[in-house]
Parts: C-alpha cells; structure tokens; sequence
C-alpha cells in the first residue's frame, strides 16, 4: 500500500531561502527553510495527503501506523528510520550523537535529575543511538567531519596567525577542551584569528572568515579547526557513527538517520553546549572522512553502513528493488512510477510516499532523482 505524505519546512536560520521552496514547486517566502522530515518522529510528523493532495488537519502518519500497525511496519513496534530532505545556506552547529549505551545511560542519568524532556538544557530526549548519513544532491556539498590529523591541525593554526596556540598543540583532546571552555584566552584567540584571516589565502582562513561572520567570537570558529574540511561532489556520502564530531557548511543533500533527537553540540550555535558530554562521547581515533561507498544493483545506487539498519536507495531511471519492511519515497526531481504487489502510484518533483512493509517488491519506472529510504538488508 502506498500512502502519499507531505511536511512543512523547519525554519532553522541556517537554511537556504530557496532549495525546498523549488522542491514543492511554490515561491520562496523570504525566509530560512532548513529541512524536511518524511517520518513519525513527534517533533515534525508528516501528515497524510487528501485526494486533493492537501493535508488532513488530524491524520499524521504516525496517527495512521498506530492504526495499522502490522500492515505498516510488518511487526515492528516503531518506523526505524527519519527521512529529511537537508538545505544548508550557512554551517550548522558542531556536533556529535551517542552510542545506544551511551543514549541508554544519559536518558536515564537525566530523568532521575529531573531535567524536563522539553528543557533547553537537556541533552538526551530518548535512549536512542542516532546513526546517520548524507549524499550530496548539489553539485558541492561542504563538511566539517572527524578530527584531522595532529600536524593537519597544527598548520590550520599557523595559517591564520596563531602560532602561538597551534605550538601547544599535542592533543586533539587536550586542545579542543580547551577551546571548548572559552573564556578571555579563547575570546582573545577567536577575535585576532578572524582580523587576519580577513586578507589570508588559505582554507583555513577561509573557513574562520565564513564561521566568525556568521558566529563572531564563538570557540567553535577555532575548533572547526581541528577537523577535516571536505567538499562532497553529487553523489558522494558520508556515513556519521556515533562520537564523530561533524557540521554541514553548505549545499543540499539527503539524510538518512535513526529516529533519535539526541545531539551534543560544541558550538556555532545559539542551543545549549554541554562540553564536558560532548568530550565525554566523542571519538578521538578516526582521523579519515567517513565516506561511503555506494553499490550498483539493478540500475540503482545503495547506500547501505553495515550494522547501522540504515538503507537508501537513489534511482535516476528504470530500476527494480527487493526489500523488506516499511520504506518511504522521495522524489527530488523529474516523475516516477512506482508500482508495488498492491499499490501503484505517480510521483513528481517533491512527491514523497509511506510505503506500507508488504510492499517487498517494487517496479520503478522514469527518469530524475528518486530516494527510497528503508531498513538495512540482511543477507
């Protein structure tokens, strides 16, 4: 069965004042609209299309699953997966997601203390690990991603005039403690890296230009220094275990994710930073990008992080896929038909589909860029 599903944007300030306009084909309204969710996750359910393709006022999808739960989700207690459509204008804040022991505990520590679910200062909304990946859709997609190698790291320092600090740098952990805590040593050091990378040359200069205009005199300008910069071309992924400290600069992409709010920030950002959690979850020991290979199958792309129950499948024409479990569909440009054991259904430019777990057959037919999110295979 097929269910056509829709959302509204979420309006973080660091989203693009166009990308999701033009995906739902109506004008943009002037203001930064950051991300769409296809999913049941509480904080932006998606809602179940009318005839007239208008949403109904009460019916969210995760409102239908509960009522149809076997056909839905074939079993499972809950959709394991949130779908977003992803539309960067400036950088997100650094941040880093626990392990599920991680989640487990912190959740758990939190209640006892009495910190509201819907507090500004909580750290862990649910016991949950949240895995995730992205695939670049435009032509550049711009990361902060993992720690850089130690002498990486020391010479981002030194090209924007800090040679001072980038000499006391032994420690990845060490240094970004350091920054993290702030302070007027930090204060001192973010203000007079952003005056001379004002006329430097280098990545790094760059990268504090961007950061200190957006977030003047944050730590995290400094401690995005620490990190790998890369820039994704259409088509390449990144996968995001937990512990890897990230943040998206810019550009439009697919993410993929376990339906957890658990975030750990480190800055660049007016939301809370917990530093000591933050140092406490982090992984220290990957130094490379995370990228993901994606493998060919029947005339398709999948993008599949072994162990992470995580599957995304990208069709640009004719294609075929065999898979278990529910699954949702996003179509991001050009028209599609899909055609399953019971239902069948058209799509066109942001078009997106709840496709019910009986569904374990699914014939595709057109041609541009459509998403088919799902569980993990197990072979």
């Amino acid at each position: 069965m097929f269910l056509a599903i829709g959302n509204s944007p979420r309006h973080y300030d660091w989203g693009s004042r166009t990308a999701i306009a033009a995906l739902q084909g109506r004008e943009p309204d002037g203001n930064p609209e950051a991300e769409l969710w296809f999913g049941t996750h509480p904080v932006s359910p998606s809602k179940i299309l009318g005839d007239s393709g208008d949403a109904e006022l009460t019916a969210t999808l995760a409102d239908w699953i509960g009522d149809n739960r076997e056909l839905a989700l074939g079993g499972r207690a809950s959709l394991p997966f949130l779908l977003k459509f992803l539309a960067a204008e400036s950088c997100l804040s650094l941040q880093a997601h626990p392990t599920r022991f991680q989640a487990e505990e912190g959740f758990q520590r939190e209640n006892r203390a009495g910190v509201d679910l819907d507090s500004p200062v909580r750290n862990y909304r649910d016991p949950f690990a949240k895995p995730e990946l992205l695939l670049a859709i435009s032509d550049e997609f711009e990361v902060l991603c993992g720690f850089s190698p130690l002498p990486e790291a020391i010479r981002a320092f030194e090209e924007v005039g800090l040679p001072e600090f980038a000499s006391r740098i032994t420690d990845l952990r060490v240094a970004l403690a350091w920054l993290l805590d702030g302070g007027p040593e930090v204060s001192k050091l973010v203000e007079k890296a952003a005056e001379i990378a004002q006329s430097g040359d280098s990545a790094s200069a760059e990268t504090v230009r961007r950061l200190a205009e957006r977030y003047p005199g944050d730590p995290g300008v400094l401690c995005a220094l620490l990190l790998n910069r890369a820039t994704l071309k259409r088509g390449e992924a990144i996968f995001l275990p937990a512990g890897n400290i990230h943040a998206y600069m810019r550009g439009v992409g697919i993410e993929l994710m376990a339906p957890s709010d658990n975030v750990l920030r480190g800055g660049l950002t007016s939301k809370h930073v917990d530093s000591a959690e933050l140092l406490r979850i982090l992984d220290f020991e990957r130094a490379e990008l995370p990228l993901l290979a994606a493998e060919r199958t029947d005339n398709h792309l999948r993008f599949e992080p072994k162990g992470s129950g995580l599957s995304l499948n990208w069709f640009t024409g004719n294609g075929h896929l065999v898979a278990e479990g529910p699954k949702i569909a996003l179509c991001t440009s050009g028209s599609f038909s899909l055609s399953g054991r019971v239902g069948i259904a058209e799509l066109g430019r942001g078009d997106a589909l709840f496709i019910t777990s009986d569904e374990t057959e699914l014939r595709v037919a057109g041609a541009g860029d459509l998403f088919v999110a799902g569980i993990e295979s197990v072979l």
